[in-house]
């Protein structure tokens, strides 16, 4: 049965009254065009420690976000008090889009993917050549997260003083991947760090790597202990300054006017059940011409894929095609294989 006539206008309607006396919901959102810009420093528990030109904000997440999450390097859009005064909280409104992301899983099982940092330059693989022995596995699955989600590898290897660099840079000199070797004695009297530094300078760079290696003490001495306290995380409950292991935390690099550093926690694996393997190839630009003769879905390390013609032909290094399928196998190897 029609309840209104054919001619109603809206005074003929009827309205459910709202009992709590607020606005009713909408699914228009704002646009916040007037929102700031800022980056993001480090998260904890909700809480996002944010540098908006030269002032340090607490923000939380708009709920109109959902479960979008913000991390350590990203650009984000902020409303609300701006002022980086003791108290005050504001209101992340946007995420901009991404230029890179590294991610990992807990193992190559979970597929929960975690987001480490975004819009990183490159990736910093630090370990040492001796106490503790290098992990190779490791290093290969930090490569393929660094290629698959568009950062630059940067090798740095500590401890050169216990043992010499030429056995593990071997692994690694068909990638072209550039790197810097470090002593105990060079990082205690800068030498090491000027050239670290080198690679850094104008780039944001997350540095990975897992306990005992060095990496805290090469990021110290990187980021001197003012800036540290400037730019670092202030806790927003107990207004107290404070870096954890639990938590990236993106730092300026000293003596640089655009360069970032990005410590993160020490990791004991790094799964990859999140990367798509054909992402891989394209940090190989000599051997990706080669996968057009490839079926679908190739694997590149199968009988008819192509790049074997291709690398038999000399288009390319047969060492490449080598490094390449080790960096893909990765995925199905323990870090200690």
């Amino acid at each position: 049965m029609r309840r209104y006539g054919k001619h109603t206008d809206e005074d003929d309607i009827r309205s459910r009254p709202n009992r709590k006396g607020n606005r009713p919901r909408t699914h228009i959102r704002p646009k916040h065009e007037d929102a700031a810009e800022g980056m993001v420093l480090t998260v904890d528990r909700g809480r996002l420690t944010i540098l908006v030109e030269d002032r340090v904000v607490i923000a939380m997440k708009a709920r109109e976000l959902g479960r979008k999450a913000a991390v350590v390097g990203d650009r984000v859009a902020l409303v609300g008090d701006l002022s980086g005064k003791k108290d005050t909280l504001a209101r992340i409104v946007r995420i901009e889009g991404r230029t890179s992301v590294l991610r990992r899983t807990a193992d190559d099982d979970d597929p929960y993917e975690r987001v480490v940092v975004a819009n990183a330059d490159q990736l910093a693989i630090v370990t040492a050549l001796a106490d503790p022995e290098p992990r190779p596995r490791l290093i290969d699955r930090c490569l393929v997260a660094a290629f698959d989600g568009g950062l630059t590898p940067l090798l740095v290897l500590t401890k050169s003083d216990l043992a010499p660099p030429a056995k593990l840079l071997e692994l690694y000199g068909d990638l072209d991947i550039p790197y810097v070797v470090t002593s105990r004695e060079e990082l205690e009297n800068g030498t090491a760090v000027a050239r670290v530094r080198e690679q850094l300078d104008g780039k944001i760079t997350a540095f990975v790597g897992h306990s005992g290696v060095g990496k805290t003490t090469l990021v110290n001495a990187l980021v001197p202990l003012e800036q540290r306290r400037t730019t670092g995380h202030v806790n927003a409950v107990t207004g107290r300054g404070r870096h954890t292991t639990t938590s990236a935390l993106a730092l300026p690099l000293a003596d640089s006017d655009d360069g970032w550093v990005v410590d993160t926690p020490g990791v004991r694996s790094f799964g990859l059940h999140h990367v798509d393997p054909s992402r891989v190839i394209h940090a190989f630009p000599d051997l990706e011409p080669g996968t057009e003769g490839c079926p679908r879905a190739c694997s590149h390390d199968e009988p008819d894929c192509a790049l074997d013609a291709w690398v038999d032909d000399g288009h390319a290094d047969p060492a490449r095609l080598y490094s390449l399928r080790r960096l893909l196998a990765t995925r199905e190897r323990t870090e200690g294989d």
